[in-house]
C-alpha cells in the first residue's frame, strides 16, 4: 500500500499544514482502493480489515474499519472532521473499536453520534503481554511519533535527565545498524527492539514516559503500567487522551516545552493503569463466513 506521508510541522499552524496535505492523501486513498480491487480478484479474498486505511474497503466482500477514533478531534473544525470520517466509515459493513465500554480509554473519542453502520467493541488489543519481572529500570522512555518533534523531545530529557541519580533506559525507535548502546550519561539506549524484548523492558520498567497515543496507551493497559504523558504538540487526538486520563487519576502529563524533572514528583498521587487481559471473540469473524 502506498503511504500517506503525513508530516507534522516543528512550529506553526498544525491544522494548517495538514490541510495542505488533502489532495495527497485522496490521491493516496484512490491509489489504494484500486490495489485493494486488484488483490481481491487475484487471491480471492472473502473479506477485509483495515487498521485505518481509508482505502482499503469493497462493495464485493464484507469490509471492517478498525479505530477509536470515530469522533475526530481538530479544535474549531472537529464537527467537520469527524463528518467527513463518518462519510469514509459508511463505505464499511462494520466499525471494530479496541475498547470496552467499562474501560473507555478512548473516551469521547469513540463517540458513536451519527454512525449508521455497526460497532462491535474489541476490548484492549496490544502484541505485549503482562510479564512479573524485577524491575531494571526506575523510568524507561519510548520515544516515537513523527519527525521533528521525536528529536525534539529527546533533547528535552536528555537534558532534564542529566541530574536524575536512577536508572533509565531509552527506546529511540529509529532503525540504525547498531541496536543499543551506551553513552557517557547514565542511561541505556535502544534504538530499536524486537517485540520480545521491548515486552520485556516495559515490564522491568517502574515508570514509563511516552507520547499518549491510542497504541501506545493500549500496551501500557495491557502491561498495568504507570505512566507519564507528553502529547505530541498540535495532535489534539493525544492533547485530549493525556488529559483525560489525569483527570481519572491514571497518569499525570505535561506539555512538551514545559518538562522538568520535578514534574514527576506529581506521580504518587496517580493509580497508573490496571492489567487488562483481553481475548478476541472468534465470533468477530463470521462476518467473513
Amino acid at each position: 500500500m502506498p503511504s500517506y506521508n503525513i508530516t507534522y510541522p516543528k512550529n506553526g499552524n498544525v491544522q494548517w499544514h495538514l490541510m495542505k496535505q488533502i489532495p495527497h492523501i485522496l490521491k493516496t486513498i484512490k491509489t489504494e482502493h484500486s490495489l485493494i480491487q486488484e488483490i481481491i480478484q487475484k487471491e480471492n479474498i472473502d473479506g477485509i480489515i483495515s487498521d485505518n486505511r481509508f482505502g482499503v474497503w469493497s462493495e464485493s466482500v464484507p469490509s471492517v474499519y478498525i479505530t477509536h477514533q470515530i469522533k475526530v478531534l481538530s479544535g474549531l473544525t472537529t464537527f467537520l472532521s469527524s463528518y467527513f470520517h463518518h462519510k469514509i466509515l459508511h463505505k464499511f459493513g462494520e466499525c471494530w473499536i479496541p475498547d470496552s465500554p467499562l474501560q473507555n480509554l478512548a473516551g469521547k473519542l469513540a463517540s458513536k453520534n451519527g454512525l449508521k453502520i455497526p460497532i462491535k467493541y474489541i476490548g484492549s488489543i496490544s502484541r505485549l503481554k503482562y510479564q512479573k519481572l524485577p524491575i531494571e529500570y526506575d523510568i524507561c522512555v519510548l520515544l516515537s511519533g513523527p519527525e521533528p518533534q521525536r528529536t525534539v523531545l529527546e533533547n528535552i530529557l536528555l537534558n532534564e535527565f542529566q541530574a536524575y541519580k536512577g536508572s533509565i533506559c531509552f527506546i529511540r525507535g529509529v532503525i540504525s545498524d547498531t541496536a543499543a548502546f551506551k553513552s557517557k550519561l547514565p542511561f541505556t539506549f535502544f534504538n530499536y527492539l524486537t517485540t520480545q524484548d521491548l515486552n520485556n523492558i516495559i515490564n522491568q520498567s517502574e515508570l514509563i514516559i511516552a507520547r499518549s497515543g491510542y497504541s501506545t496507551i493500549l500496551d501500557l493497559a495491557c502491561l498495568g503500567k504507570k505512566a507519564f504523558f507528553i502529547p505530541t504538540p498540535g495532535q489534539t487526538e493525544q492533547e485530549y487522551l493525556a488529559k483525560n486520563f489525569k483527570l481519572k487519576g491514571i497518569a499525570p502529563f505535561c506539555k512538551q516545552p514545559e518538562f522538568k524533572l520535578q514534574k514527576l514528583d506529581v506521580l504518587k498521587n496517580y493509580s497508573g493503569f490496571t492489567v487488562q487481559e483481553n481475548q478476541i471473540n472468534p465470533s468477530l469473524f463470521n462476518l467473513f463466513t
